[in-house]
């Protein structure tokens, strides 16, 4: 390495090429070998093989799907039929794991994207779940219809989903169920499980339903609030005793408490019932063993399978802990990589010397220095739920489910509002520090590193956009390859459609303001000299998402206590925070290894908030105009 670049590693005295080169390689092979492993698993050992499929819908619009087919599904011995569907804010990728259980057991399974998720396209009505069933119908029509897939029992067709997927569940049966009225002919959807999901429930939903109908609802749902008893319990719930006196015949006592686990009803005329009341969060519900089991045994119940594999034999967690040690070196590996491109000559003008750390705080200094840390906590916390309130009304299409190109992510506006606010208190609070009290003992603007010039910057963005691109790229080379990506539960990296790199320019801007005032934060004023390099970095990651936790805290502690959250109406929001709180809590080690590199604070906030960026917007519900 060049003396140009030597300045980079003064706080670690290793020279990074050789090291760096090992390490960069040492963590791709991580990633593609639990990818690889990923695969195997998800396939079954190669006994189910995954494609990706594209129906074309109604009214110009599409769906996408990943079509699990067992070997043993063939022509001469057709398999049972299973669509699966996400909830609100979900891709295919996230049930994954009830897909290839029940593609273990030799149904044939298509996971579908939700309209305006993932890879499907939007739709025309802003009702899709329950008009819709997320693009559920259409699938479901076409596998009934279709010669093309001649190795599925168009007899047993089924569907499944969470949340606001298990209301397209229910949805999808009354519609068929219509249908078979009109035609006379048994309902396309011979049955359906619904999970997470019973405000529609009803009786003007039910009295159409010629399916057998499977019910799981979590015990401590965030959202049961809204259910008529306001409780999670199932038992006496108004709800679970409707849906179990539809199947009973009109000669039959009616049930006044639902015995959890029992079947009613007759399978043979499509009257069968099951409700199942799985003691957990709504959010986690599709990710315990127990609800997995409840769905296999359900499934093999109506379709009369036997698999000779019991319910309680799982392999999905495998498959979700490989994805998050695929996720954790994929993002690591932009470190080292990083590194590598500084080699280069063009870009070596971005490294300078690492600036002297600040005195460590003591007496006033501490002081202030635990107030700014506390006032920021308390910004972020008391915030969030206030603008995510404020962006229904600045950002009216998306909040209306209208397909737009002015900001179109509902959930992701909220989130870059609470950035673009919390990012400039955070500048605020900087100067305010400076101002009136680290000028004055020892401070200098020098330390900071935010002295920089245009040509600098341009060419750090450019090495951002690299990073971004590598980063990705290597995701695309994994998806291709392995038909997985980096994923752990409802938490995700996955690959995007280029009409996303719009929105990223889009929302990108207004997000950096929070990168960057965090890099500001994190190098140039919690990097103090004498300081242990691990906890400097731990601390700016409590930090940055402590703020978020809060949120999370007060909603689930007023839950315990009280058995409803705290925030009704805004419960969705603070759902989202399981997957935004990591990623708070990482992005100071991205700004601090990036400023260790270069002696800057801007190459770190470039590289994150485009990666970042790109995976809320992934995640995120997108109601783009076909």
């Amino acid at each position: 390495m060049t003396e140009a670049v030597q300045p980079v590693l003064a706080n670690s005295g290793k020279s990074p090429g050789l090291a760096g080169r090992k390490l960069l390689l040492s963590l791709l092979l991580v990633v593609f070998s639990a990818s690889f492993l990923a695969a195997w698993i998800q396939s079954s050992g190669g006994r189910v093989r995954i494609e990706d499929i594209k129906i074309p819908t109604q009214n110009g619009q599409w769906v996408v799907a990943d079509l699990f087919r067992p070997r043993t599904a063939t022509s001469e011995s057709p398999a049972p039929f299973v669509v699966v569907v996400p909830g609100f804010q979900r891709s295919k990728e996230a049930l994954s794991n009830i897909s290839l259980e029940l593609a273990r057991r030799g149904i044939v399974v298509a996971a579908i994207d939700p309209y305006a998720q993932g890879s499907s396209s939007a739709s025309l009505s802003r009702r899709a779940a329950t008009t819709e069933g997320y693009g559920m119908f259409a699938v479901v029509d076409y596998a009934a219809s279709s010669a093309n897939l001649n190795y599925i029992d168009k007899s047993r067709i089924g569907a499944t989903g969470h949340s606001a997927g298990g209301n397209a569940a229910i949805r999808g049966a009354n519609y068929f169920g219509r249908e078979a009225q009109r035609t006379g002919q048994p309902s396309k959807l011979d049955s359906v499980f619904v999970s997470g999901y019973v405000l529609t429930l009803t009786d003007d939903v039910l009295d159409d339903v010629r399916s057998n109908v499977g019910m799981s609802y979590a015990y401590y749902d965030e959202g049961a609030y809204r259910n008529e008893l306001q409780s999670g319990d199932m038992r006496t719930a108004p709800e679970a005793l409707r849906l179990v006196n539809s199947a009973l015949a009109p000669t039959q006592s009616p049930v006044n408490e639902v015995e959890l686990g029992k079947y009613y009803g007759d399978k043979a005329d499509r009257t069968l019932r099951i409700v199942h009341n799985e003691r957990v969060l709504h959010p986690f519900q599709p990710y315990i063993t127990e609800a997995t089991s409840n769905q296999i045994e359900y499934f093999e119940e109506v379709f009369d399978i036997d698999s000779d594999i019991s319910s309680n034999d799982q392999v999905w967690y495998w498959k979700e802990l490989l994805g998050m040690v695929a996720l954790i070196a994929a993002l690591a590996a932009i470190i080292p990589l990083g590194q590598l491109f500084l080699e280069i000559p063009w870009f070596r003008a971005i490294v300078r010397p690492v600036p002297k750390p600040l005195p460590r705080p003591a007496g006033v200094g501490r002081i202030l220095f635990w107030s700014t840390f506390l006032a920021a906590a308390l910004v972020a916390c008391f915030s969030y739920i206030p603008l995510a309130e404020l962006s229904q009304k600045f950002f009216v299409a998306a909040t209306s489910r209208e397909l737009t190109w002015f900001f179109p992510q509902r959930m992701n506006n909220a989130v870059m509002l609470w950035a673009l606010l919390n990012g400039t208190v955070g500048f605020l609070l900087f100067w305010l520090s400076y101002r009136f009290f680290g000028r004055n003992n020892g401070v200098s603007p020098e330390m900071w590193g935010a002295e920089t010039n245009l040509a600098t910057l341009w060419k750090t963005f450019v090495l951002a956009v690299v990073l971004f691109s590598s980063f990705f790229l290597v995701l695309f080379f994994v998806y291709y390859f392995f038909h997985v990506d980096y994923r752990f539960l409802f938490m995700g990296v996955r690959v995007f459609q280029p009409a996303l790199l719009v929105l990223l320019v889009m929302y990108v801007p207004f997000f950096f303001v929070f990168f960057l005032s965090n890099s500001l934060r994190v190098n140039g004023a919690m990097r103090f000299g004498g300081s242990v390099e691990w906890k400097s970095m731990l601390l700016a990651g409590v930090a940055n998402s402590l703020g978020l936790l809060l949120i999370v805290v007060v909603q689930y502690a007023v839950f315990a206590l009280t058995g409803t959250v705290y925030w009704t109406d805004g419960w969705l929001y603070v759902n989202l925070l399981f997957a935004v709180i990591p990623m708070m809590f990482v992005l100071p080690y991205f700004n601090r290894y990036f400023f260790r590199m270069t002696g800057s604070i801007y190459l770190g906030p470039m590289v994150a908030c485009l990666v970042f960026v790109m995976i809320l917007i992934t995640n995120t519900v997108i109601y783009l105009p076909l």
